[in-house]
């Protein structure tokens, strides 16, 4: 694999920024000249937490390692703690992680623009912001999956008032563009499937458990996985694994 640091200037944010792009990398002869068409990789957006960065996942996870043997390419974007929502006092990262991103990344690398080879993921806010992403463009990812998602944003609200309201402001969560709920419930079964995962000691297990029965009963194709682990890298290194061969199923 190759690993990239792609420094850029993003037209949604309107300042430089940055992300981590892992490419399976040809095998090459030295002193030999082949002409070989260009590979357009599958390719999974995967996004950081609350308090990470770009580089997070190839830092504490084996991630290279396990998209290495499948092929895939990985896209890694930074942004910041804006829970990947247009914010109402500061950035565009929904617009800049939904539009820029996969269409600056295309056209930069040799990744794959089919829907059935595209597929988003995350942790945490990178997790709730996974599924905001696929739900509300069912037409762009085959698959999306949370790992211990901040599925229920509006329950959230009270652990990160200050970033909360330069976030969203006073504009209302509930029944919202950022409402998980209110998204499963209005996508139906043209979402993306889901993957869902959190360990049974997680702050966010119950939260997780209330919306994999919402987006189930509101007809979403929903793979959930529990079990023992809490909100940290020990388990989301274990689980990125899964996560990968479940998007290789849907291919």
């Amino acid at each position: 694999m190759a690993r990239i640091t792609c420094d850029f200037f993003s037209e949604a944010l309107q300042c430089s920024t940055s992300m981590t792009v892992l490419l399976p990398q040809p095998n090459s002869q030295i002193g030999v000249s082949t002409k070989v068409k260009q590979k357009k990789h599958p390719t999974l957006y995967l996004l950081h937490g609350l308090s990470d960065d770009h580089t997070i996942w190839t830092r504490f996870t084996s991630v290279e390692r396990y998209a290495s043997a499948m092929g895939w390419a990985i896209v890694m974007p930074a942004a910041g703690r804006s829970f990947y929502t247009d914010m109402e006092h500061g950035y565009d990262f929904y617009k800049f992680v939904s539009e820029e991103v996969p269409t600056l990344a295309q056209s930069f690398f040799p990744l794959s623009d089919k829907r059935e080879e595209n597929f988003i993921a995350g942790l945490s806010m990178g997790g709730y912001g996974a599924f905001k992403v696929a739900m509300r463009n069912p037409e762009k990812f085959a698959a999306a999956a949370s790992m211990s998602g901040s599925v229920d944003i509006n329950e959230r609200l009270p652990a990160f008032p200050r970033d909360f309201k330069y976030i969203f402001g006073v504009r209302p969560i509930l029944g919202s563009e950022d409402d998980l709920y209110h998204l499963a419930s209005r996508v139906g079964g043209k979402a993306p499937r889901l993957y869902q995962c959190c360990g049974t000691e997680d702050h966010n297990y119950e939260a997780n458990i209330r919306f994999r029965d919402h987006a189930i009963q509101a007809g979403l194709d929903l793979t959930f996985s529990d079990g023992p682990g809490g909100h940290d890298w020990g388990y989301w290194d274990k689980h990125i694994e899964n996560v990968l061969a479940f998007f290789e199923q849907q291919r």
